[in-house]
């Protein structure tokens, strides 16, 4: 099986008549970690969203594998998001199933497969991760870190020909966050096939995990290209998003409470 792109052509994405991305054209190559970036309430998310076929452009086109996903009839629609799989931002596991249970969620829910085979395909994807010790623990057993391995190896049970992963390293530590970014270097190594698209705003997975960066920004793609081409660009903005430098925003300035408040507010602390 080749590798399938992801190209965006003049795509312009929203929600109702509020345009959040306007004219981007970008092509995520297939067969590498791709990294979506961009400050928090770019669009990142919003994008993924439109990638992974739950969204309709207001305008533009996305081509996976070179077909327009939403001009497709809708046998191939479904057929093209089955080979997706999504990591969500805290894992989007079911509190109800164990970890085996949640990793077979995909083939149990469209396959007539035996009971002992579907556990046997959830091991696998947990000894992947790392997880196969707790199969049979439940999600609020488990740490942060291991719910999100837990949603990656659920990603992956199909052999999705595009792993699609919102914010992966979010609300982890520094070494866990590490971890998660070894993970998905293996599995670019062992799925030298799959298109791995990563949206993130941690620049230290950035440097480690990206192939190709699609910067957002301003409401528009502000760059698209390699890692080394972003590191070495001299775009202000890209200067200052890349070494945490504030913009002009807003500053702390000192305003008095109104007496009558401040009396109150002390009455009722001291009471």
């Amino acid at each position: 099986m080749r590798a399938w792109n992801i190209e965006l052509r003049y795509l312009t994405i929203g929600y109702d008549r509020h345009t959040v991305l306007s004219d981007i054209n970008a092509t995520l190559p297939g067969g590498e970690i791709s990294v979506i970036l961009g400050g928090s309430g770019c669009g990142k998310s919003t994008l993924l969203r439109h990638i992974v076929g739950l969204q309709r452009p207001i305008a533009g086109e996305i081509l996976i594998d070179g077909r327009d996903l939403y001009a497709l009839d809708k046998e191939e629609f479904r057929r093209t998001r089955r080979r997706m799989g999504v990591l969500f931002q805290d894992g989007a596991l079911l509190g109800a199933l164990t970890l085996a249970q949640n990793a077979a969620l995909p083939l149990s829910q469209h396959l007539w497969l035996k009971k002992d085979l579907l556990r046997n395909a959830a091991l696998r994807v947990l000894r992947m991760v790392g997880l196969a010790d707790f199969a049979d623990y439940y999600p609020n057993e488990l740490s942060g870190g291991m719910r999100k391995r837990a949603g990656l190896a659920r990603a992956i049970i199909a052999e999705p020909a595009i792993l699609l992963c919102d914010e992966p390293t979010s609300g982890l530590d520094p070494i866990t966050a590490a971890r998660m970014d070894d993970l998905l270097l293996s599995m670019r190594a062992q799925y030298k096939e799959m298109t791995i698209v990563v949206v993130s705003h941690d620049l230290a997975s950035l440097k480690r995990i990206a192939q190709h960066v699609l910067v957002l920004g301003e409401g528009r793609a502000l760059f698209a290209g390699s890692l080394e081409e972003l590191l070495n660009s001299h775009d202000p903005y890209l200067v200052n998003f890349l070494n945490r430098r504030p913009d002009e925003g807003p500053r702390f300035e000192d305003e008095p409470p109104n007496p009558e408040v401040l009396k109150a507010l002390n009455k009722w602390l001291d009471s």
